[in-house]
């Protein structure tokens, strides 16, 4: 079987820590549930994401070089 998280057009897929998260939402002045949403189902989440994880998913970008964006993992 593939393992798609491994798949070179797969963004970089990473668990948050709680500093950074408190950093993010006070940026940005939210909560984490105000956050778009990933499911845990999904492939390219790391193995040991939870439900109710942040996600940090890096791309790359043409106009800024790599965009970072963030996703609550649910159920």
């Amino acid at each position: 079987m593939v393992d798609v998280s491994q798949h070179k057009m797969v963004p970089e897929h990473s668990i948050v820590d709680e500093g950074e998260l408190d950093d993010v939402l006070e940026e940005y002045e939210i909560k984490s549930t105000d956050l778009p949403k990933i499911k845990r189902t999904d492939p390219a989440l790391p193995d040991d994401a939870e439900i109710g994880d942040v996600i940090k998913i890096v791309r790359d970008s043409r106009t800024t070089d790599r965009a970072v964006v963030y996703r609550l993992v649910v159920e």
